[in-house]
């Protein structure tokens, strides 16, 4: 395959990744009786299982020793991974998938950060510019959620946002190993935190059928072959673009939304998100140039 048509494949499979990945936000409004801690429990336990799957076809069955390969790291950057999970699915009880979703677009910025506190990466001027723009657009959607629920779902978002930069700061320090064993310990550490919340909350384990299918879609399709799709696609395409088709998540899931349960973003949402995008392309497009990392999974 030539290196024009690998590009265009990788650009396709991260495009197709970002589909996936922008269903979570329906799939949780689309379950009918479950709440948010069986969700996250489901949702956690079918991701292991297909995870553990996936490491046995590429490795021969050799799955024990992968994880122990990944090492601490991976224990680390599950650890972070099942905190996003959780606070996503937690932030959507008492907020929009729109503005879930824009907050979570912060995430490469506060990666930025982590990398440039934790493991000395250096962070370009023009990415702290637009990090400023963006913390405007943050402004703009806070300011229309003052004063109710919605606040407590932005800031569970923003919770998200963090335990997923730390989550990506974890594999950067491990990347020259196949960290894919992180998201089998999220399944792992996410399944245990929802379990323990029901207990505690003296709430059942129980859900209809259908609701267990939904948990199964969001394991294997939103987040199992979204992953699949992505780690393909980051061998090819630079770290800039990555970023950016990426963005097909944030674009695509408050219209999944719209289109399926008639959720309509608030004005705010739309014009702080917009700025919050805008900033992150911008920051995409003028990083293009850049040399791409390995991949982080």
């Amino acid at each position: 395959m030539s290196d024009t048509a690998g590009l265009l494949k990788g650009r396709f499979l991260v495009f197709t990744a970002g589909i996936f990945w922008s269903t979570g936000g329906l799939l949780v409004r689309l379950a009918e009786t479950a709440d948010s801690w069986q969700i996250v429990f489901y949702r956690s336990l079918f991701v292991v299982p297909f995870l553990i799957t996936v490491l046995a076809l590429r490795n021969r069955g050799a799955v024990a020793q992968k994880i122990r390969q990944a090492g601490g790291r991976a224990v680390l950057g599950g650890f972070f991974l099942s905190g996003a999970f959780t606070c996503f699915v937690l932030a959507l009880e008492k907020t929009s998938v729109a503005n879930v979703l824009f907050v979570l677009s912060a995430i490469p910025f506060l990666a930025a950060v982590g990398g440039r506190l934790l493991l000395g990466e250096s962070v370009r001027r023009a990415t702290w510019a637009m990090m400023a723009v963006g913390s405007i657009g943050l402004f703009v959607m806070v300011e229309g959620e003052l004063g109710g629920d919605g606040m407590e779902g932005m800031a569970l978002g923003f919770v998200a946002a963090l335990c997923f930069s730390a989550y990506t700061v974890a594999l950067r320090s491990g990347q020259a190993r196949d960290m894919t064993p992180a998201v089998c310990w999220a399944g792992v550490f996410g399944s245990l935190f929802a379990g323990s919340a029901l207990i505690l909350q003296g709430g059942a384990f129980a859900v209809p059928a259908y609701d267990l299918d939904i948990c199964m879609t969001m394991a294997v399709g939103q987040i199992g072959f979204g992953l699949l799709a992505y780690t393909a696609g980051s061998k090819v395409v630079p770290a800039a673009e990555l970023g950016l088709i990426s963005l097909t998540e944030v674009v695509f899931g408050p219209i999944w939304a719209w289109l399926v349960v008639n959720e309509v973003p608030h004005r705010e949402t739309l014009i702080g998100g917009a700025i919050l995008l805008g900033a992150i392309a911008a920051n995409a497009l003028t990083g293009m140039r850049r040399k791409r990392p390995p991949p982080m999974v």
